[in-house]
């Protein structure tokens, strides 16, 4: 194949310019214009969260979940240390401890069975993240959070249109975060938003995303005039970022059939390989509905990665890893603490290869990518 397959293209949908346009036209480009209205009412009609606030990225609506939640200096909050930065980030300048808990080898999620042995009176909340768009094992972290009186807060940036059990990610903890990243499945180039479970949170997360001020109640004509009554920062994506993300949501549909066909597609041309022994593929545990976010394989470790990666790359491929674990930065030993074995964290972090997967990406194109893959392991 002559042309460099890329690790990643970001989607768009044809209507994109047109809404933009209409924003410039309007001369209504910054925050909560009528496309960021659209996207939250298309969130929260989806999810089935009560509220829906569109941010500029997924990590400011982790910092905001985490004003929300009231994370204060030497609180600790648990998650794994398979994450992004931005996971730990929001309750590290809020003054917390992030302690790491161990992964399962499945999933490369937060593995349930260890939050409980990690809880202390300092404890104030629990931070699952759904990798590559399949869920942590909710109801038991529900039920420890409940038992122990925590605050859950699901990183869900990968997860939009997955669900657990029938439920919405990003709906089931107490916040969720979504993230519109040029690299997920909806893009705005640079945006997010927070997923609201319960309704007494809504006004006090309007206000700190508006500045410290109730500047959404005087818009809804509920004050006379606006004014500062509490911290705050500025949330608020440009309209015209919105007006590009609301053009696929339209679409969203065809995307997510579109990209859980060329996973399946992966899935079926690996399959044999797997059998083998060569690598392993993704699971889905029963219960979990995907979106294809990724597709990711296994190889048998951290050399075996660098040859697999160099040789798909002089092929014309571009695959990549994913996260160094956080405890292993030199942020996360500042910051955080580890508890219990990294059992799997490091192991199974040094195992894995992501391979293209783009809403845009042709049936050949995976073809060629697998047939490459079967060269590089027949190759002695």
């Amino acid at each position: 194949m002559s042309e460099m397959i890329n690790f990643n293209v970001p989607p768009y949908a044809e209507k994109a310019m047109d809404y933009i346009r209409e924003c410039v036209k309007a001369q209504k480009i910054c925050g909560d214009g009528v496309y960021t209205k659209k996207c939250s009412k298309w969130i929260e009609a989806r999810t089935g969260t009560a509220k829906c606030l569109m941010t500029t990225s997924c990590t400011h609506a982790t910092e905001l979940a985490a004003l929300l939640a009231q994370i204060s200096p030497g609180d600790e909050v648990i998650m794994p240390a398979y994450t992004f930065v931005s996971t730990a980030d929001a309750f590290v300048l809020r003054g917390a401890v992030p302690v790491f808990v161990d992964i399962r080898p499945d999933t490369m999620n937060l593995d349930e069975k260890l939050i409980e042995a990690a809880v202390t009176e300092k404890t104030k909340a629990i931070v699952p993240v759904h990798y590559a768009g399949v869920a942590c094992e909710m109801d038991t972290i529900m039920e420890i959070a409940e038992r122990y009186n925590l605050i859950v807060i699901e990183d869900a940036a990968q997860g939009i249109l997955a669900s657990y059990k029938g439920r919405a990610l990003g709906t089931i903890g107490d916040f969720g975060c979504f993230s519109f990243h040029e690299t997920k499945n909806y893009s705005m180039g640079e945006g997010g938003a927070l997923l609201i479970r319960d309704g007494q949170n809504v006004e006090n997360a309007e206000i700190i995303r508006e500045k410290g001020t109730n500047r959404s109640k005087f818009f809804r004509g509920q004050i006379d005039k606006y004014t500062w009554v509490n911290y705050g920062s500025s949330y608020l994506p440009s309209d015209m970022n919105a007006a590009y993300l609301y053009a696929q949501l339209e679409i969203a549909d065809e995307i997510n059939r579109a990209r859980l066909a060329l996973w399946n597609r992966y899935y079926d041309r690996l399959k044999p390989l797997a059998d083998a022994g060569k690598l392993e593929l993704p699971v889905i545990p029963e219960g979990c509905v995907h979106n294809a976010h990724m597709f990711y394989v296994k190889v048998k470790d951290i050399e075996e990665r660098s040859a697999f990666l160099a040789f798909l790359k002089e092929n014309g491929v571009m695959a990549v890893f994913h996260y160094v674990p956080l405890h292993t930065a030199p942020a996360g030993l500042k910051f955080g603490r580890f508890h219990g074995e990294d059992k799997f964290t490091t192991r199974e972090s040094e195992r894995l290869a992501r391979l293209p997967m783009y809403y845009g990406l042709r049936e050949e194109q995976v073809d060629y990518i697998c047939d490459k893959i079967k060269e590089f392991y027949s190759t002695p």
